[in-house]
């Protein structure tokens, strides 16, 4: 499959700044039985019934980008990707070239500190938190020593100053570790999860840890040859009994974003409800678990749209011109569209 398959042009006007509020009045572009419908997010309690099973993903987003400075005064930005069982994370250090293992840099009027290790493929760094006395911080308490010195990682193409971190994180978020949101969650209340419940649907969740590389360009020529680094899953026994046992039910399962897709496909073909994953889908790849998807709009070239790609087939094309000429908000704070996977019989 050519990468250049994946490419649409995307104007830069089309890219949404801020969210919507309330959250689910983002607009709800579907594709349902052939039939293609402009919604809202809060209507979609008015498409599920008994027996639909809607899967979130309930990672939480850290504030993991720091700004910190070194005994000379010079301003590092460390960017927290993922912390090994050591204590030791993998980040990315800004400038990098400069700073020699051993550094340590400070945060602005604080006791944390910031300990650089040695330098990892892809042009990463092992870095360490350190509380006072530059003593290594522990597991329980570095998300508050990030709650109060780290800032949340929004994408670089989200340029508008955030004044409220809590709405690039989901109303379900539970499970700190994720350095990017699932933003077709962000699109969800309270309210309109109970309005789904009340329709018989059940609302479960799983977790995939998202990482910078689930965002990450295809640069390759062949889609095939991109390298898919892995990241952490797990689907809860309650969740994955109820997603078999949907079909049986009269119900499908709906994965709320791409993630949950992810997390869900994974646990099938590994066979293992938790763990680590590299599952690529693209192309004619067969899913095995997830009939209907909820998601936003993904920018080109990206395994998030071979993904969609490989979900609903080529009218991903149509969709996305006819979002795109009716003035949909794309990329993480944008709207979203409502899609079965292709091959879905109707009865």
């Amino acid at each position: 499959m050519r990468t250049d398959d994946l490419y649409y042009d995307l104007p830069h006007s089309a890219i949404a700044q801020t969210p919507v509020e309330p959250r689910d009045s983002a607009r709800l572009l579907t594709y349902l039985g052939g039939v293609m419908a402009h919604r809202h997010v809060s209507d979609l309690a008015d498409l599920v019934g008994p027996g639909d099973v809607l899967v979130v993903n309930d990672t939480k987003v850290l504030p993991a980008r720091l700004r910190l400075i070194k005994a000379t005064g010079g301003v590092v930005e460390v960017l927290l990707l993922e912390r090994d069982p050591s204590g030791w994370w993998r980040a990315l250090v800004r400038p990098s070239r400069k700073i020699v293992a051993g550094t340590v840099l400070r945060s602005p009027g604080s006791d944390l500190g910031v300990e650089v290790g040695e330098v990892l493929a892809e042009g990463q760094r092992r870095v360490r938190l350190l509380g006072p006395g530059d003593v290594a911080l522990s597991p329980l308490d570095e998300p508050a020593a990030l709650d109060a010195h780290g800032v949340m990682p929004l994408p670089p193409y989200i340029t508008a100053a955030m004044t409220d971190p809590g709405r690039y994180q989901t109303v379900f978020a539970r499970q700190p570790g994720s350095v990017a949101a699932p933003t077709a969650g962000l699109h969800f209340t309270e309210a309109l999860m109970e309005r789904c419940r009340a329709r018989g649907a059940q609302v479960l969740a799983v977790e995939l840890v998202v990482g910078l590389d689930t965002f990450r360009p295809v640069t390759t020529d062949r889609v095939e040859d991109h390298v898919i680094h892995t990241e952490r899953y797990r689907v809860p026994q309650a969740t994955w009994d109820a997603c078999k046992a949907a079909p049986s039910n009269g119900g499908r399962v709906i994965a709320i974003g791409t993630t949950s897709v992810r997390a869900l496909e994974s646990a099938a073909a590994r066979g293992e409800l938790e763990g680590r994953t590299d599952l690529f889908i693209y192309g004619e790849r067969r899913l095995q678990v997830v009939d209907v998807l909820l998601t936003n709009y993904h920018l080109p070239r990206t395994t998030l749209l071979a993904l969609l790609q490989s979900f609903v087939g080529p009218v991903w094309r149509d969709l996305y011109a006819v979002a795109l000429a009716d003035g949909y908000r794309f990329l993480s704070f944008g709207d979203a569209m409502l899609v079965e996977r292709q091959g879905t019989v109707h009865t």
